[in-house]
């Protein structure tokens, strides 16, 4: 087990797939906040990437820079749920390689 309690798991999903990734890695028990359950953030920007000659892109042209609307997602996983929650968004996230982030949030 983690020493750190908490995480902030954010994810770049595209806009397509943001409630069902939302919804999935919520179920799943992402998002607890005190008496609240659910709880997210989003903001929309463009990623960006190139596809190598081996990969199979879900969108974009392979060798080619390709740029996609996208949701970067946020919120808040408890230490004992992350293997799950993980499990969860991998499952449904479209990517072939999921961009992610896994932040340790410090109690104070």
């Amino acid at each position: 087990m983690s020493k750190f309690k908490r995480y902030k798991l954010v994810i770049f999903v595209p806009l397509s797939h943001l409630e069902k990734v939302r919804r999935v890695v919520c179920n799943a028990g992402a998002g607890r906040i005190g008496n609240y359950d659910h709880c997210t953030f989003h903001t929309v920007g463009t990623g960006t990437f190139r596809p190598l000659k081996e990969a199979k892109p879900f969108k974009g042209k392979p060798q080619s820079v390709n740029r996609v609307k996208e949701a970067r997602l946020e919120t808040v996983v408890a230490a004992n749920k992350l293997k799950a929650i993980i499990k969860a968004l991998k499952e449904v996230h479209p990517y072939e390689e999921i961009a992610y982030d896994l932040i340790p949030l410090a109690k104070i």
